[in-house]
């Protein structure tokens, strides 16, 4: 059986934590930033974890499982 591949889009967006826990960005922080308050904007920076729901998905896309 061949080796899995790795989604190229999925091993750039997720990191692992040291706990094992998957790390994913806040969506909406790229452009039309102008509209956005600056409490918007600042929470958007933060980092957040994926949910317990799509925690299989993201690990299967990155051959963790």
């Amino acid at each position: 059986m061949p080796k899995m591949k790795t989604n190229s889009g999925a091993k750039k967006r997720f990191a692992l934590t040291g706990s094992g826990k998957i790390k994913r960005k806040h969506a909406f922080k790229s452009h039309i930033l102008t509209k956005k308050t600056k409490k918007q904007k600042r929470n958007l920076t933060h980092t957040g974890l994926v949910v317990s729901v799509d925690v299989n998905s993201v690990k299967q896309m990155l051959c963790m499982k």
